[in-house]
């Protein structure tokens, strides 16, 4: 019997990593310094989730994907011109700020009621996809209250595999502490997976899939809810890149344990 899904897959956009990044306070509160000129890229844990999310959808045909992404609709255009090369999936476009200074439970909810929002989705087929961390809102929470407002119990975080098995329920292989991985088992959809690295490689680029996506993104980014957080308008003292610190000595014929007496001294002090 085949197994249909509908996967939905909450990815921002951030800057392209390779920049330097320095905050400033602006007018509308705290910002990146020429934020909107800097390049930006879908952010890289949920590229992972996404490309998870193509395989699995074309592994089980009737299967739909959705990307639903918060970002400036500039930006998002931008971005999408890309992304839209690597895999078919439908955009939910919201437009609002991009970084990393928005409280994750605002985000949570207006991605919660996005994803409430979109027309023939089955919450009863659904599996919840996005990064376990963020290159923006590295809360680690933002993916996790989104579930637990479309009353998703079935939440597993730092995933690196999904299987999904005959009779329809999941094998998911997930990253737990001291470098070890445990495998965990749901009965099925719904579920929330927040993934890590994956295991699938970044899919090459389309053009084919890119012109077939584009028809469909635009209109979907002309039709972008505005999101404006409850905290703009927030205001900082001061913010600043951190300091470097560096005090070297060279010292001959310490014992590894007093170099570990020194060393936890010196983070102590």
């Amino acid at each position: 019997m085949p197994h249909v899904f509908h996967v939905v897959v909450c990815g921002g956009i951030v800057p392209d990593p390779l920049q330097s990044l320095e905050p400033v306070a602006g007018a509308a509160g705290p910002s990146l310094k020429n934020e909107m000129m800097l390049p930006a890229v879908l952010d890289p844990w949920a590229a992972h989730a996404l490309y998870e999310a193509a395989h699995l959808v074309k592994a089980h045909p009737g299967s739909r994907l959705w990307l639903v992404s918060l970002g400036p609709k500039a930006k998002l255009q931008q971005v999408m011109m890309t992304v839209a090369q690597k895999v078919p999936f439908e955009l939910i476009a919201l437009d609002g700020p991009a970084g990393g200074f928005t409280e994750a439970c605002e985000v949570a909810e207006a991605l919660a009621n996005a994803i409430l929002g979109i027309a023939g989705l089955d919450r009863g087929k659904l599996l919840l996809f996005g990064g376990w961390e963020s290159a923006s809102r590295g809360a680690g929470a933002t993916l996790a209250m989104v579930g637990e407002r479309l009353g998703i119990l079935d939440q597993f975080q730092g995933v690196d595999q999904l299987t999904v098995n005959a009779d329809g329920s999941l094998t998911v292989l997930e990253r737990i502490e001291g470098g070890q991985h445990q495998v965990s088992t749901a009965a099925g959809a719904p579920a929330v997976l927040g993934w890590a690295t994956g295991h699938l490689p970044e899919p090459p680029n389309s053009p084919a899939v890119g012109m077939q996506n584009m028809r469909a993104i635009m209109p979907a980014l002309g039709k972008a809810q505005p999101f404006r957080p409850a905290g703009e308008g927030l205001r900082f003292l001061s913010v600043e890149l951190p300091r470097q610190r560096r005090e070297t000595r060279i010292v001959r014929d310490l014992s590894a344990e007093q170099i570990a007496d020194e060393l936890v001294a010196w983070i102590k002090g």
